[in-house]
């Protein structure tokens, strides 16, 4: 039975080490053959791509290493916190419409930075996120189309643009025509060419993003202190009284009494 001989691998760095330094010995002290390290001695040095920190001490690889795992700390307590609040909140992207394209773009830019460390359907399951969803922000993020809303509002022929409707807040909320009713409005907005717009649609925008309508206080507050005397017999009170009575024939007739009260006066 034949047995193949097998050629044994060094260490480029002990080859290195023995060539930059001359000396045979290094290798033959650790079993190499004296023919290996003599010729390794009469060659010249290869050049050798390695990964960068593989020939670090290993101080510089515990540094290293300590390093990593107060970073690895450091993180585990920011995500801990985060996914305490993800389970507060639970956002349903399912349900939950994502309007702006530049958080689209965000959230395709995490998706694509973590499946290379977690996996697609695993970074999908924690956002909660179908992968048809993220196909079509995907399609649509090449076209440059990710927001909801057009850049140009008139594709849709009765879509207000926000001009419009900042020309009907205008007025909704100008005190110029605070006494005319909402819907009155509409129809004068629409007299004097301002914007074109119906009393529901103007009742609908105010009630769908808040605005009141001004108002002002005509009427004075009532005096909250009354009447206050100074001495005795400084303010006097008169009450009349107009009494009704029949008479003999069937009339009926007034008469005026006056009354005297006494001094109105309050101490201090």
């Amino acid at each position: 039975m034949s047995t193949e001989r097998r050629q044994r691998i060094y260490d480029h760095r002990l080859i290195r080490l023995v060539q930059e330094t001359g000396d045979a010995t290094i290798a033959t002290g650790i079993e190499v053959p004296r023919s290996t390290a003599a010729g390794w001695l009469k060659r010249a040095p290869q050049v050798v791509t390695s990964a960068p920190g593989l020939d670090a001490s290993a101080a510089e690889l515990r540094v290293r290493v300590t390093s990593l795992e107060k970073r690895v700390a450091h993180l585990k307590a920011v995500l801990r916190v985060f996914f305490a609040v993800f389970r507060l909140l639970q956002p349903d992207l399912t349900r939950l419409r994502v309007p702006h394209g530049s958080d689209k773009a965000r959230l395709l830019w995490a998706i694509d930075r973590s499946r290379r460390i977690l996996g697609l359907r695993r970074v999908l399951g924690i956002v909660d996120l179908s992968p048809s969803r993220l196909s079509a922000w995907r399609r649509a993020a090449l076209a440059c189309d990710l927001d909801d809303r057009s850049a140009c509002p008139r594709l849709s022929p009765h879509e207000f643009t926000a001009e419009e409707v900042s020309e009907i807040r205008a007025l909704v909320t100008s005190s110029e025509f605070r006494h005319v009713p909402t819907g009155r409005l509409a129809t004068l907005a629409q007299r004097i060419g301002r914007v074109l717009a119906s009393p529901s649609t103007w009742y609908r925008l105010v009630r769908e993003r808040g605005w009141r309508r001004p108002r002002l206080w005509i009427h004075p507050k009532g005096p909250q202190v009354g009447i206050r005397a100074s001495k005795p017999d400084a303010i006097w009170h008169v009450d009349i009284t107009l009494i009704g009575f029949s008479t003999a024939r069937g009339s009926v007739s007034t008469r005026s009494s006056m009354t005297s009260a006494g001094a109105a006066w309050r101490g201090g």
